[in-house]
């Protein structure tokens, strides 16, 4: 599609030194019409040309020299430049990408580029609970929206399978294993062997040793302590192959922490010959003080073993010579930012080429909050999400009930919303703001919810029903699009690759949540104001294209978030 920020952006260019990518991020949409489709701030280009905006939107409007064929027009409004983009221009456009392109927004932007996402990463022998849900859900969403921007992406469950807790997990079952039967719902009877074990380690620093022998044992591959830990292991992921089936989520590879045990020697020899490495307390660390950590990253403890910063210094050196990535992302909570400043700083040590630490990202959420506070494990104050999205889906289905008892698949439907709300739920505000968890406001149908967008998909479904074909593209009367209405939708569809790319450049997935409930209001006054069956035929098929349009949109959009959307409700 025709990248109009682009043509602006070079332009602009003419009476500055800025290169026209930073240019083009300048750019804004105005909220309201009568501004135009795009608008420049000229104060950025204040400082570097010493001259008021006013005076440099002037000087930027005199030479541009833009077909009116692509910008009708461009207006100064105080230190502003309009744009207001030509709409037979932009529609045509429109149609002519919908038509073509059986995924509608991807492109080739990421070819020969690979990106590692480690996201979800649950520990072993622990419920899911609520806290994993977020780091599941976003990681998936960046997962398909770069592959859908061309990239190859490896999508990594890097699974909590190894440290300390082991040791003493295995303590617990050595104590009590005989008195509970793991056939049935494991996780939760190793859950209550973990909060018995670490109650006792609070109370007798003796256990709490005895819980380190045990780990030391597994590192040293103690036959006892090994198939405990493969039992733990197989039991666990069983348990949360479920939760993935539900959420639709997938993974490329399952190398949780485990895997790296044995590759932690070589990132200790290399950090050794640099001579950071240093006793402290018994412990080896990397004092980081120099780069503006006060914390220093300890590589081994004082008995020897190592921690998951050793591991996931391991898993940087894997991954870059598996997988030669360009960018390694890991999605977990803004309560992990020290441990990455930390990890990130350290890699540079490992002697690895500057693309592969340069390609180290932290993607950060804030925290998922029950109304009375936060979640821990150790206190057993959590809710799993198995819970979750039982009780998500028997709640959309009761309202489904009331809403159209008669409707077929009800079981389906109820699935399909349930789940939905509960991805948009953690994917509809900026990532860093924490989130109290409420079911009712989730399921809400007239709010800023999944199953809103849900809804304006079906209300699309319901129009293409009622026409025989979808008309063709090539025959459409563009004339019959310039209203308000119709024009709102068609630049929101024109900016869907873009918002997608946004997405990417700040790794931030409620900008396509925000974007799919903007569309679906657009929708949704087009729908009230303009009759689309039963207008004279030329504008009848102008009109079901269009809803045809933000049906083939909003079914992408969802379903890049992981939403399935529902052909009736």
């Amino acid at each position: 599609m025709i990248n109009i920020k682009e043509i602006i952006a070079k332009e602009i260019k003419k009476v500055t030194k800025l290169n026209s990518t930073e240019l083009e991020s300048y750019i804004e949409k105005p909220k309201e019409a009568k501004n135009g489709d795009y608008a420049f701030p000229c104060f950025r280009l204040a400082k570097e040309l010493k001259k008021a905006p006013q005076e440099i939107a002037k000087e930027i409007a005199s030479n541009i020299n833009i077909s009116k064929e692509v910008i009708e027009n461009v207006e100064v409004v105080g230190g502003y430049l309009n744009f207001y983009v030509n709409k037979n221009l932009l529609t045509n456009e429109v149609i002519k990408e919908i038509s073509s392109k059986e995924e509608v927004g991807s492109s080739n932007i990421g070819n020969g580029k690979t990106i590692v996402i480690d996201y979800s990463s649950p520990n072993i022998a622990k419920p899911f609970h609520i806290g994993h849900l977020k780091t599941t859900v976003l990681g998936g969403a960046l997962y398909n929206i770069y592959k859908h921007l061309g990239y190859k992406v490896i999508g990594v469950n890097h699974l909590g399978d190894y440290g300390t807790q082991f040791g003493k997990l295995i303590e617990g079952y050595k104590r009590w294993g005989d008195e509970y039967d793991l056939t049935k719902d494991p996780i939760d009877k190793l859950a209550e062997i973990y909060l018995k074990i670490n109650n006792l380690c609070a109370e007798d620093e003796d256990v709490l040793n005895k819980c380190r022998e045990n780990f030391k044992l597994l590192e040293n591959g103690d036959e006892y302590c090994t198939k405990l830990w493969n039992k733990f292991r197989d039991l666990s992921i069983k348990e949360f192959q479920k939760i993935y089936d539900m959420l639709g989520s997938k993974f490329d590879s399952w190398n949780g922490e485990a895997f790296y045990a044995d590759k932690t020697s070589e990132v200790i020899d290399i950090l050794s010959k640099t001579g950071r490495l240093v006793e402290s307390e018994g412990a080896m660390v990397i004092d980081l003080s120099k780069e503006g950590i006060d914390t220093p990253c300890i590589i081994c403890k004082s008995n020897g073993s190592t921690i998951y910063a050793t591991r996931d210094l391991a898993a940087i050196l894997y991954r870059a010579r598996t997988y030669n990535y360009d960018k390694s992302i890991y999605v977990t909570s803004y309560e992990q930012n020290l441990h990455f400043k930390q990890i990130f700083e350290v890699a540079k040590l490992l002697g690895l080429d500057e693309k592969y630490t340069k390609g180290l990202e932290h993607v950060s959420y804030g925290m998922v909050r029950l109304p009375s506070g936060t979640m821990s494990t150790r206190k057993g104050n959590f809710i799993k999400v198995e819970d979750i999205i039982k009780d998500t889906i028997n709640e959309a289905k009761k309202i489904i009930e009331e809403k159209n008892p008669s409707l077929e698949d009800k079981e389906e439907v109820a699935k399909r919303v349930g789940i939905g709300a509960i991805i948009f739920n953690n994917v509809s505000t900026n990532r860093v703001k924490d989130e109290i968890f409420d079911i009712n406001e989730m399921l809400n149908f007239q709010g800023e919810t999944g199953p809103y967008i849900q809804y304006t998909y079906v209300r699309t479904n319901s129009v293409l029903k009622k026409v025989a074909n979808i008309p063709d593209a090539g025959k459409i009367n563009v004339n019959n699009l310039q209203d308000e209405y119709s024009q709102n939708i068609i630049k929101l569809i024109a900016d869907f690759e873009n918002i997608l790319i946004q997405v990417t450049k700040k790794e931030e997935v409620s900008i396509l949540a925000k974007y799919l409930i903007e569309l679906s209001k657009a929708f949704s006054s087009f729908y009230n104001e303009n009759k689309i069956i039963g207008e004279e035929s030329e504008v009848q098929d102008a009109r079901v294209y269009l809803t045809y349009c933000v049906n083939k949109v909003l079914k992408t959009g969802a379903g890049l978030l992981g939403i399935k959307m529902p052909e009736k409700m």
